[in-house]
């Protein structure tokens, strides 16, 4: 039976589960949507090293039976391979690309991306964009609940992002900033999707930072648009979140805006907030944290968490003394503290620039974080008038939506050094990279970009050791396995995206030797 949950605005689920794997993950596997809870995307696997690379092919592949914008990860677990659609959850053979089952959940209102899910025991769990979540059942995709999330208003919720599984929940994040939607965090039960706890991320009342909005406006924001991280030895629950509603005309909501355009850290287990980084306060620039943030210990037994987001920089969190220890620029950075004006103001990174959706990699090898962005600049207008809030239009604040796009566009690989924040190798591409990246215990980098090409490089130099024509642009994730006994790397490609100006046909390839 569906339980329609009404809650305050866009939430970010927690989900009671069968126990679930521990921090580290089976080397053969990849099972979440950045390999493990630190989000890393690091995978132990060396079978494929720079020496034998140049004798990678494409071992299968399977075309999506179906348009989609497809911006899935990829969560490999016993052989198995999982991914998403905006309708359709998919489970396919890892070994061979054959499909095991494919399963439908009609929506409600039109379709967005979905990109990913999470698995804890013989479940599997997603979100929809129409504020549906839904349990399936591993083997066969059988359906076991559904829960609809509803805002107060009647609004449907939207949910965009991958749900991560651990110690019998289930994390998922919501968006929808730009119809001023306030996210939450909240936690279901996964026998029965009831709601458990919430936790706002656009404070009201008398909760901790309320004061940073204006009092009798109509505001929201802090979408979270990807999975989420968690410290499995602390319990914290890691988010990022985007940017504030209305979007652009600032002089609406005076104040930080807490708590978007940060990461907000809480007990994963209750929902209490235990701190929050806003790495970028009072957002008039369209500057998501987009991207989950990665957790490492560095070379030199340093805890941080990396978190890239929009505003084009990467941030080091020192999650011991809950400090910004360095922020290093990933993207060119122009004209950022230029007032937006209706005659057009141009700043880079752009509305559609900085780091989207797949986040940081970490090497514990090279001590270096990886990250893919997008150089893209933009000239916005604002609009002359405040804007008016009416129910399903976007609420702004511009005079040309989301500003005009520059002719120019290219993208970026840049390696840092996770102790310092020195930039140790950056190589630029021709067209944006947006993809995920899988970084290996042989010392390679595996990711894709907008041009579509599949690329190898050397983790230490950058080096590009083998490149691959897929002739698809990839914004989905780049996973690396092992089934069979045999590693595999596997890619969602064929992204469609009217943002970023693409148009591909939905297809996952697997490569390997």
């Amino acid at each position: 039976m569906r339980n329609i949950i009404l809650i305050a605005s866009c939430v970010l689920l927690v989900v009671s589960l069968q126990e679930t794997r521990g921090q580290n993950s089976a080397p053969a596997d990849w099972p979440h949507f950045a390999r493990d809870y630190a989000s890393t995307s690091y995978s132990p696997l060396s079978e494929i090293n720079s020496q034998n690379v140049t004798g990678l092919r494409q071992i299968c592949s399977y075309p999506l039976p179906e348009q989609s914008t497809f911006e899935s990860s990829l969560v490999v677990l016993n052989g198995m391979m999982y991914f998403t659609t905006s309708e359709y959850t998919y489970a396919m053979d890892a070994s061979d690309c054959n499909l095991r089952w494919r399963v439908r959940h009609e929506l409600q209102m039109p379709g967005r991306t979905v990109r990913g899910v999470a698995i804890a025991g013989n479940r599997l769990y997603r979100g929809f964009s129409d504020g549906y979540v839904v349990a399936y059942e591993l083997q066969r995709g059988d359906q076991v609940w559904t829960t609809r999330l509803m805002e107060t208003d009647g609004r449907p919720a939207t949910i965009a992002a991958s749900p991560v599984a651990w110690n019998g929940m289930v994390l998922v994040g919501t968006s929808g900033a730009e119809r001023t939607c306030g996210c939450m965090i909240a936690g279901l039960d996964g026998n029965t999707g009831r709601v458990i706890w919430t936790f706002a991320l656009v404070p009201t009342g008398n909760a901790r930072g309320a004061e940073t909005w204006p009092k009798g406006a109509r505001v929201g924001g802090g979408s979270v648009w990807t999975t989420l991280t968690i410290d499995t030895n602390s319990g914290a629950l890691y988010a990022s979140t985007g940017n504030p509603g209305p979007d652009f005309f600032g002089d609406y909501r005076p104040g930080a805006n807490l708590f978007t355009g940060s990461v907000v850290v809480l007990d994963a287990k209750t929902g209490a907030l235990r701190n929050w980084y806003q790495l970028v306060p009072h957002d008039v620039h369209d500057w998501d944290q987009a991207a989950a943030p990665t957790l490492v210990t560095t070379k030199r037994g340093r805890h941080r968490a990396m978190a890239a987001g929009k505003d084009g920089y990467l941030h080091a969190i020192d999650t011991d003394s809950k400090t910004v220890a360095w922020k290093t620029p990933i993207t060119s950075i122009v004209n950022v503290d230029a007032p937006l004006s209706p005659d057009g103001t141009f700043f880079c990174p752009g509305t559609a620039g900085g780091v989207l959706w797949n986040g940081p990699a970490f090497s514990p090898e090279t001590n270096l974080v990886f990250v893919n962005s997008i150089d893209w600049c933009t000239t916005l207008k604002l609009d002359t008038k405040a804007p008016v809030f009416e129910p399903d239009k976007q609420f702004l604040g511009s005079a040309n939506a989301f500003g005009e796009k520059d002719e120019r566009k290219k993208g970026w690989i840049t390696a840092v050094d996770a102790d310092t924040g020195v930039v140790r190798w950056r190589r630029e591409t021709a067209e944006p990279m947006v993809a995920g990246i899988a970084v290996t215990g042989a010392g390679l980098v595996f990711t894709a970009g907008l041009d579509g090409d599949f690329l190898v490089l050397d983790a230490a130099t950058g080096k590009v050791l083998r490149r691959m024509p897929m002739k698809q642009p990839t914004g989905g994730g780049v996973v690396t396995y092992q089934v069979e006994g045999k590693q595999r790397i596997g890619v969602a490609a064929g992204l469609e995206n009217t943002i970023l100006q693409t148009k591909g046909n939905p297809v996952v390839i697997v490569y390997g030797l």
